[in-house]
């Protein structure tokens, strides 16, 4: 589903293969910085990686509720090109996947206070991610809502 990141290796036969007639809801705290400007970050590829696995074993998209939030050191993936390009001199690696993965029902969050945190403005952020209040009361909203979290 998702091309332009999280390549996956099929295993049809493996054990604990996600069921196509269960609906999955899984929250990603995203906290890991880029490795380097120009490449996408690893905790992105990992969400991404998540969409691919499921859909590799019958999951339809819209069993999949997916919510990624980035804050501490992941924060600047969710950055418009225009700021990022600032920053590190390049566009914005993250934005295509995190357009795909919009475009494939994954909500994509930035805690409100990580932006603060990290001296940025929240007019930066790109309009394809959601400001959140913050990733403490995100988490804890969708865990109290039965999501799974998933730390990356």
């Amino acid at each position: 589903m998702i091309e332009s990141a999280g390549k996956i290796h099929a295993l049809p036969d493996a054990a604990y293969q996600p069921s196509p007639n269960e609906t999955y809801a899984v929250v990603f705290a995203m906290t890991k910085p880029s490795k380097q400007p120009g490449t996408v970050n690893p905790a992105l590829e990992r969400v991404a990686r998540a969409v691919n696995l499921h859909a590799s074993a019958g999951v339809p998209a819209n069993q999949m509720r997916f919510v990624a939030v980035a804050y501490g050191e992941a924060t600047p993936l969710t950055l418009n090109h225009a700021q990022y390009r600032a920053q590190f001199g390049i566009d914005n690696p993250n934005l295509p996947v995190i357009e795909e993965l919009r475009a494939h029902g994954v909500d994509i969050a930035v805690c409100g206070q990580a932006v603060q945190e990290a001296q940025l403005q929240y007019d930066w952020i790109d309009p394809s991610v959601k400001l959140a209040l913050s990733a403490i009361t995100t988490i804890t909203l969708l865990q109290h809502k039965g999501y799974a979290l998933m730390p990356l």
